[in-house]
């Protein structure tokens, strides 16, 4: 049922004494191979294997491992061992021997080995086979739980109970074959515990370092353990839709939170209309898991809540996951050589070179992944220079592949990427798509084909959110087409004519502007963007029109603010001249307005006639002088756009119309307050802000500084009185066992990685 002979002379040991820790509720002790003497673990005590039997004493348990499947024990393969325990025996160290092993044993083999460690002195002796050891793991979800590469060694079908294979197997069996070579890093037991402790986890890390393992190690632990309903989500509304309050448990797996290969602005400003829910389906018993990578991420805390769902700033729950100890990559690179496609002529000859691999101070988990596959290593010459220079160069080299790649191949890459890295299948290419096709010198049917056959390697079939679609193996290859892009006049013409103006405005930028993943269109390709940016006036996110065209009208605005050069910016001006005066009037929340980013932007650049300045300064200005919003002043970027005698009034304004009824204000702000959609801390923030703005513009004033003082203190009251106790969970049911480490030093781990 498992296949134990894939996972290596030291996983297996590794998972012995997991089970006998398991099975016998006590403390084994691990010795170091090198100086086991005869012992792969010890402990000492009583034992009940069985009704009515009852062992006891000093126990001594000795792995036997085999990588031929189907293999037999034989008696003739304890002979060095048998010697060993007459030693043990003599130095009263071992009343019991326990052997565990992958192979079959036969009842006669079973006979012969209790009469021959008997007759050196050993008083009871238990031979456990691979039966039996896939018995304890079948009936063990806790086992299951402390050594999560079991599910990836077998049918899940056979492992889980029929409820929990159902919730677990269309969003898992993609990543099936990756389960099978999974290492429990101390990463895993991190992010293992923060999901007990709190329910939720942030998972944060550079591009590669092993964040989806670690979820879909947690997605399967939460089926098999609770039974909890698997969903693999990619967007803020999505959790909104299949979060059931009648579920017991709900497992919410959410990939890329805040963008796949760069940030994404409107999905940090979902997850932030969606924080109340989050709380509540938290507090319920549900989970959720998100992953990040880390440059996005620290991108994304600039817009995030933090105080509204104070776990996204708590140091235990957001788990950076590339920092792997020297025992953890060795180990990583074993598993997937070992379970991957390389033949075994390629891991010979690569076999003295392994340790050095795993010890280079760029290795990632992907650096084993694309060892383990030929098609990343077919013009690889095998010595200690390129090797090295294979993982330093990582990001070049996987450029390299892809580029080699036939023209059917290019072009079902260029349709994942132009939809985002998500193509649906079937698929139904756009007609622009289709030109698209024809210019890459390809056809629908061969790309269909070409998707079969990169199929593990460069791409996978993934069923997520209700959907079935092909998206890139890992996002590191869709930075990759990113490069030969950008390197490329005539593809990257195909892709903004091809793609999707929503998904455009995402991924590329109007000149360089510094922002990483992201690609930069040169000008020649200006016009045609801004041909397909004028065509763009709704929304296909929102059926009703007014918030379709509300949110076209808001993306537009936000990627003219933050993705464009002044040079872009004049020459769209030109084409739509009416733009600045759509941007005169913003509505509150200054600080999450498109339209403010976007009047700043074109000011800076002297782009801003003056009769839509005079405008913008008189809207935000009327927002401050009301109690509404403060960023006038506050904002730095904003507050340079009035004249010195517009600052001077606002300024008095507040100081005399605003600041006399600076109570009622407060009181006005706090009977709106909704406990089900927001934070208290999160409610007054406007208004502790405005406080602020009254100090900072008249740090003279004694007066102003003891109504601040007074306001303060009574916001500081209600904000108490209000804030709900943190969400806490007594549960610790996923646990796992840091003590069955064993140390490389003596044998090493890629000792039958040729075999």
């Amino acid at each position: 049922m498992f296949q134990f002979e894939s996972l290596g002379w030291r996983s297996f040991q590794q998972l012995c004494l997991s089970v006998s820790r398991e099975i016998l509720g006590q403390t084994v002790e691990g010795f170091l191979d090198s100086n086991d003497g005869g012992r792969d673990g010890a402990f000492a005590g009583t034992w009940c294997p069985q009704r009515g039997e009852s062992l006891s004493g000093k126990f001594v348990i000795q792995c036997k491992f085999t990588s031929r499947p189907g293999y037999s024990l034989r008696p003739s393969d304890l002979n060095d061992e048998i010697s060993k325990a007459e030693r043990l025996v003599r130095e009263n160290r071992c009343d019991a021997y326990v052997l565990m092993t992958n192979a079959g044993v036969s009842g006669e083999t079973e006979s012969k080995l209790q009469d021959m460690l008997s007759a050196v002195g050993v008083k009871s002796v238990l031979v456990l086979g691979v039966t039996w050891i896939e018995q304890q793991i079948r009936e063990s979800k806790h086992l299951r739980m402390m050594v999560p590469r079991v599910y990836g060694l077998g049918d899940l079908s056979q492992i889980l109970d029929q409820r929990a294979y159902a919730q677990a197997a269309a969003v898992l069996d993609s990543i099936r074959d990756d389960l099978s070579k999974v290492v429990v890093t101390e990463s895993y037991r991190r992010a293992a515990k923060a999901l007990d402790e709190h329910h939720f986890v942030l998972l944060v890390g550079e591009p590669a370092a092993g964040k989806t393992t670690i979820a879909s190690l947690l997605a399967m632990a939460s089926a098999d353990r609770w039974g909890a309903s698997v969903m693999k989500l990619n967007h803020p509304k999505s959790v909104e839709e299949h979060w059931n309050p009648l579920e017991k448990s709900q497992f919410f797996w959410i990939d890329d939170a805040f963008g796949v290969t760069q940030f994404e602005s409107s999905l940090t400003m979902g997850w932030n209309r969606v924080l109340p829910q989050m709380k509540a389906l938290l507090g319920q018993g549900s989970r959720i898991v998100m992953t990040s990578r880390d440059y996005i991420y620290n991108r994304a805390r600039r817009e995030l809540k933090e105080d509204a769902f104070p776990l996204f700033n708590e140091s235990q729950v957001v788990i950076d996951v590339h920092d792997l100890t020297s025992d953890e990559r060795r180990q990583i690179l074993y598993n997937h050589l070992k379970m991957g496609s390389q033949p075994r002529e390629f891991r010979i000859e690569i076999k003295e070179h392994l340790p050095s691999i795993a010890d280079h101070k760029r290795f990632i988990p992907e650096i084993a992944r694309r060892l383990s596959e030929p098609i990343f290593t077919k013009k690889l010459y095998i010595s200690d220079w390129s090797l090295k220079n294979f993982v330093e160069k990582r990001e070049q080299i996987l450029v390299e592949v892809c580029k080699k790649l036939d023209v059917d191949s290019k072009a079902a890459l260029a349709l994942i990427y132009m939809r985002n890295g998500r193509l649906p299948s079937p698929i139904e290419p756009s007609v622009d798509e289709d030109k698209a096709l024809k210019r890459l010198d390809s056809t629908l049917g061969a790309c269909s084909s070409a998707l079969e056959a990169l199929r593990g390697s460069l791409v996978v079939h993934t069923v997520a959110d209700g959907d079935s679609f092909w998206s890139f193996k890992h996002p590191t290859i869709g930075d990759a087409y990113s490069t030969i892009l950008r390197s490329s006049p005539e593809l990257l013409e195909i892709y903004v004519r091809g793609s999707d103006v929503e998904k455009l405005m995402e991924q590329v930028t109007c000149g360089d502007m510094q922002i990483q993943g992201a690609v930069a269109l040169p000008t020649s390709l200006f016009d045609l963007l801004i041909e397909r940016l004028s065509a763009y006036k709704t929304s296909p996110a929102y059926k009703d029109e007014y918030l379709s065209t509300w949110s076209a009208q808001r993306s537009l605005h936000a990627f003219l603010a933050q993705r464009c050069n002044k040079q872009f910016l004049e020459r769209y001006l030109q084409s739509d001249p009416r733009l600045t005066a759509t941007i005169a009037s913003p509505s509150l929340y200054l600080e999450y307005s498109a339209d403010v980013d976007l009047a700043i932007r074109l000011f800076k650049f002297r782009l801003l006639p003056e009769d839509d300045r005079q405008m913008f300064v008189k809207v935000v200005s009327a927002h401050a002088c009301n109690g509404d919003d403060a960023r006038a002043l506050i904002d730095p970027d904003l507050r340079d756009m009035l004249k010195e005698k517009e600052l001077a009034r606002l300024r008095d304004a507040m100081r005399t119309q605003l600041l006399p009824r600076i109570d009622h204000v407060r009181l006005e702000l706090e009977s709106s307050y909704d406990p089900d959609d927001d934070n208290p801390d999160w409610h007054l923030r406007r208004f502790t802000q405005l406080l602020s703005a009254f100090e900072e513009e008249h740090p003279a004033s004694w007066r102003i500084k003891r109504i601040v003082k007074r306001e303060r203190l009574q916001a500081q009251a209600w904000i108490d009185r209000h804030r709900a106790k943190p969400v806490r969970s007594t549960a610790r049911d996923i646990t796992v066992n840091r003590s069955d480490e064993i140390s490389d030093n003596g044998r090493s781990v890629f000792d039958d990685i040729d075999e």
